[in-house]
Parts: structure tokens; sequence; C-alpha cells
């Protein structure tokens, strides 16, 4: 996606900085779109932006990037400085700056869903078009 497009999409936005705030404010979004709690454990996070029109919304952190094992699934995930989605109800879409880690190489988390027959489950989809359905509770916070 074009950088000018990207900026079109932060106008209007709404801001937060600050590592606490910004935490918050990403927790209570995912819940607003009946997503895991636990998807995004970045560190140091210093901006979070939300427009509410578009669903653009980015997260920042502090450092180049960030590995999280989620324990459950044995599954890592990296997170790179910057994170953007295109947010809507039970789906991120057009993801950038996340990465799984399948057998020994890294792919692109470009989308992430729950399928609405099956809240309990979560659908993380790459850029090759491979995909896999794990059970939500893994991504809770703090797991």
């Amino acid at each position: 996606m074009a950088s000018q497009d990207i900026e079109s999409h932060r106008a209007g936005a709404e801001v937060i900085a600050g590592d606490a705030a910004c935490r918050k404010k990403s927790v209570e979004l995912l819940e607003e779109l009946g997503l895991p709690k636990g998807l995004f454990p970045m560190e140091d996070i210093q901006e979070f932006g939300y427009n509410r029109e578009t669903g653009f919304m980015w997260l920042v952190q502090r450092k180049k990037k960030v590995e999280h094992t989620f324990k459950k699934i044995k599954q890592t995930v990296s997170y790179a400085s910057e994170v953007t989605a295109f947010a809507e109800k039970g789906k991120l879409r057009k993801i950038t700056g996340v990465k799984t880690k399948e057998l020994m190489l890294w792919l692109s988390v470009v989308e992430v869903y729950v399928p609405e027959a099956l809240l309990d489950k979560i659908t993380f989809k790459t850029g090759t078009g491979l995909s896999d359905t794990f059970d939500a509770p893994a991504f809770a916070l703090g797991e």
C-alpha cells in the first residue's frame, strides 16, 4: 500500500500515546471487534491509532521488532516496529508487520478472523494463501 494512501487513513484517526494507554485502547478495540484480547503482545508501545470511519488501525512500538511465542499452541509470531491493519467486526485484514514462523520460514500474516459459526476459533491467513485455525483462548491476554 502506498504511503500516501496510508496517510489518508491516518487523517481523522484517534491517536493515543504512551504504553499503558495504547495497550488499554488496543485491547478495547479487539474486544469490540470480537477478537481475542491478546493478539498484540507488543512491548513499549509508543502510539496507537484508529480511524473508525475507514477501520484503519496501527500500533508503533519502540523496539525494531518483538517475537512472542503463544505457549498453548507453540506458535512464534514476530511483530515489527509498526503493525497496521484494517479492522472490522470479527476480522483484521491487509495486516502489515506481523509474521508467523512455519517450520524454518517466516510468513507474513495478512488476515486474522473469527469464523461466524465458530466463535471459539480464530484463523490466520498468510500472504502465500496458507491458513491455520486455532482455539481462540490461546490468544487471551497474558498467554
